[in-house]
């Protein structure tokens, strides 16, 4: 039985005066999920992905949570609906806590193809990717149950699960048993996530997935997974179709941001801003994508005021420098510009046909764009916080706070970008 009211936590601490908050350990969050304060509930599912966010691989934790995770879907208090996350309706616990399943089932997943975690004997039982692999089969065992249950956000979360855990070799033998209800169910799913897990699994699997036209072969943003990256190349923006919304607003000041203003939330003014264009798949401003950091800082004529390089396997790679007299982060895969992040409060105006991206309200310029996007199957994704991914131009809108306000934080990305869980560096993947 879970103790729903654990130890009091440790004092929140604080770095430089920055209030990193405490976060919880495994334990505390699998406590919360079934809390009896709905707001508590909310924020334990909130930790669980942000646990998959922070680690972004299986780990100990993730591994730990997810066996935990799927000992609860009988409980009858994940019944309890809510909005769990930002920009979604409403739905059960239950439904909820099968879609994380599914984000971890997709990492395991990924890790496989990647071919991770080969290890055999005492090596392997020490190695997170085969515990992972062994969780797998006993996470299969208690999702089928929800296959076929009444509720049918339960069944596609369920199915979306058990068809990302047949990945394993050791279950790929009830794939067929699973491939009809993967197609009449999931295939025509509302869901596009859930759309595109049916016809990459059947693919997988040799069976038809039925798709017209090659309809959802890329997957979503709104949920973990890979993307496939189409050819790096610029794109023409799309044409201009008849006005449907409003012009966003350009950015307002602040009281008390005038130049020279140096307090927390300092917000430019319009006129301060630099004026930049940019060319969807080419770059932005005086940036291409592709450049290096050296090309970079010659073209923005600023050194950077700090850059980060992590490990990957064994070659040291630039994630991100930032430029902070530009108002701008430069992010970098295999040493090369792939992404360049605009801040809402300093950075750049950013235009498309003359209107601002830069430091709006987010409603707002997503509103315009959907207007002014072609209404194609895919070109409008969402992140696992609901911001909109805008696949036919590459941009991203994030946001960011400023005091009371919420502002457009927009990135603009190389088609291999698209998949923000996966791709952006942990400094900007914090932000969600």
């Amino acid at each position: 039985m879970i103790n729903e009211t654990p130890p009091d936590p440790p004092q929140a601490s604080t770095d430089s005066g920055t209030g990193s908050a405490y976060r919880p350990d495994t334990p505390d969050i699998i406590a919360g999920v079934l809390a009896a304060a709905p707001s508590r509930r909310v924020r334990a599912v909130g930790d669980l992905y942000r646990l998959l966010l922070d680690e972004r691989r299986t780990s100990p934790a993730t591994t730990s949570a997810a066996l935990a995770v799927a000992r609860l879907l009988e409980d009858p208090r994940t019944l309890a609906e809510d909005r769990w996350r930002r920009g979604s309706g409403r739905r059960s616990l239950r439904a909820e806590l099968l879609d994380w399943l599914a984000s971890f089932a997709d990492i395991a997943r990924l890790e496989a193809d990647a071919g991770a975690g080969a290890g055999t004997g005492a090596e392997a039982a020490r190695d997170p990717l085969t515990a992972a692999h062994t969780a797998r089969r006993v996470l299969h065992d208690r999702v089928a149950a929800f296959c076929e249950d009444p509720d049918p956000q339960v069944r596609e979360a369920a199915l979306a699960t058990v068809a990302l855990l047949l990945a394993d070799p050791a279950l790929a033998s009830y794939a067929p048993r699973y491939a009809p209800a993967v197609r009449t169910v999931l295939a025509v799913s509302a869901d596009s996530y859930y759309r595109w897990i049916a016809r990459e699994r059947l693919t997988a699997w040799g069976e038809d997935d039925g798709a017209p036209g090659g309809e959802d072969r890329k997957q979503p943003t709104g949920h973990p997974g890979g993307t496939a990256a189409p050819e790096h190349r610029a794109r023409p923006a799309p044409a201009r179709p008849a006005p449907g919304a409003p012009v966003p607003e350009p950015p307002v000041a602040a009281p008390g941001s005038e130049p020279g203003y140096r307090g927390p939330w300092r917000i430019a003014r319009e006129e301060e801003r630099a004026e930049w264009t940019f060319t969807p798949y080419g770059g932005v401003g005086p940036l291409h994508f592709g450049m290096t950091l050296t090309e970079v800082a010659g073209a923005l004529g600023e050194r950077p005021a700090g850059s980060l390089a992590a490990h990957h396997g064994e070659v040291r790679r630039l994630d991100h420098a930032d430029f902070p007299g530009h108002g701008i982060r430069a992010l970098f895969r295999n040493d090369r510009l792939g992404c360049v992040a605009v801040d809402a409060l300093t950075g750049p105006q950013v235009r498309l046909y003359a209107a601002p991206l830069t430091g709006c309200t987010p409603s707002h310029v997503e509103n315009w764009l959907v207007h002014r996007t072609t209404p194609r199957p895919g070109s409008l994704m969402r992140t696992p916080t609901a911001d909109p991914v805008f696949a036919e131009l590459g941009l991203a809108l994030r946001p960011q706070r400023a005091g009371d306000l919420v502002l457009t934080r927009p990135l603009f990305l190389l088609p291999d970008w698209l998949d923000l869980w996966h791709r952006l560096p942990g400094a900007e993947r914090s932000l969600f």
